[in-house]
């Protein structure tokens, strides 16, 4: 089996549809977070189901950004770099979620509930040093990433421009969602998702239609 950049950029959109099935799978009956639900199997279930999330969503914009990388510009590359940090912010406070937060949960509850607060968009009640930094970096480049990304491809007018410019709405939704104190902020992740998962497949069809289309063509009594 030899392995193509054909093959490569169609995995990466099959990483991208994954990504966004998991973003919207993991806040079904998301339950409210705190100190003593960190020490359950399901919140470290979740959490771990997060970080392979934003895993995938880094390998998948990877693979969108280079499918079109000439036509992107240099709008595009903006978008990608401050997304893709958004996603890198993401998996380190996934992974302290997940190794750190269930440790602290009974000698320091107080510090888990302020920092799964903060990490839900809520105020602490108490400080929680760098960590509250590294969350406001992290949904800052992840929406401003996320809507720039999506400018950017749905100017491209190479992958599917419904998902592009709903990234971008999405994005600029999830960023009202202070405004909206009496919506639950975890149904902004289906536009986010679903346009992950259509980028994704756009991705993967364009690969494998190429792949196709590069095929040579074998005539019967040819030598």
């Amino acid at each position: 089996m030899s392995i193509t950049t054909t093959k490569l950029s169609a995995a990466a959109g099959l990483c991208a549809v994954a990504a966004g099935i998991l973003f919207i799978g993991v806040q079904i009956n998301h339950p409210h977070l705190d100190a003593n639900f960190a020490v359950t199997g399901e919140y470290l279930f979740r959490q771990s189901l997060k970080l392979v999330m934003a895993v995938l969503s880094l390998i998948g914009i990877t693979g969108i950004y280079l499918s079109q990388v000439r036509k992107i510009g240099v709008l595009g590359l903006l978008g990608y770099v401050i997304f893709g940090a958004g996603y890198l912010a993401m998996m380190c406070i996934e992974v302290m979620g997940a190794v750190v937060l269930p440790t602290l949960a009974a000698s320091a509850p107080g510090y888990v509930n302020d920092v799964l607060a903060v990490a839900t968009g809520a105020k602490a009640a108490g400080d929680i040093g760098m960590l509250a930094g590294l969350v406001t970096f992290s949904g800052i480049s992840y929406l401003t990433g996320g809507l720039i990304f999506g400018i950017a491809v749905f100017r491209a007018k190479v992958l599917s421009r419904w998902a592009a410019a709903l990234l971008s709405l999405g994005a600029l939704a999830t960023a009202a969602i202070p405004l909206l104190p009496f919506i639950n902020e975890r149904l902004f992740a289906l536009p986010l998702g679903v346009a992950m998962i259509g980028l994704g497949v756009s991705l993967w069809r364009g690969q494998r239609a190429a792949a196709v289309g590069s095929r040579p063509t074998v005539r019967i009594g040819q030598p």
